[in-house]
């Protein structure tokens, strides 16, 4: 049925959720995953909660992306290799995700989305946006959706 699954994660306690529940229907299947990240680029600027609270030179903010995004994919890798998984990860700069995910699937030849939803609604949906909604919106394979 589907024989390679894209996992995106943005290193919540739900991607982790969702990204165990992805490996093990790639294993059910017998299909490969592609685990995926996509941070924002590197800026002078540090934000947490859309507020700017701290200047950090662009390497050393790279760095920090580096790190955050071997940490949020080896939860991938790992879940895969226990699983006996084949596992890709990946990783990319990028202000917008959901268009990331998008060249992540077709740059990978993926068959199936399995991401997670934070399930926001009301005004935090407006502000923060819904990049599953935005994946559901222009995908051209099926997406699973996990909460």
């Amino acid at each position: 049925m589907y024989r390679h699954i894209l996992i995106p994660t943005d290193g919540s306690k739900l991607s982790e959720k969702a990204a165990a529940a992805g490996v093990e229907l790639a294993r059910a299947l017998g299909a490969r995953v592609t685990g995926f990240f996509a941070a924002p680029a590197a800026t002078p600027l540090v934000y947490e909660n859309l507020l700017p609270v701290s200047y950090l030179p662009p390497d050393e903010h790279a760095k920090l992306i580096e790190h955050a995004a071997a940490k949020y994919l080896g939860v991938i890798e790992k879940a895969a290799r226990a699983a006996g998984v084949p596992c890709a990860c990946e990783h990319v700069t990028s202000d917008f995700p959901a268009d990331a995910i998008l060249d992540a699937v077709r740059r990978n030849k993926c068959d199936l989305i399995f991401m997670a939803s934070h399930g926001r609604r009301g005004l935090s949906a407006v502000i923060l946006g819904s990049e599953t909604q935005k994946v559901l919106t222009h995908a051209k394979v099926p997406v699973l959706v996990y909460r």
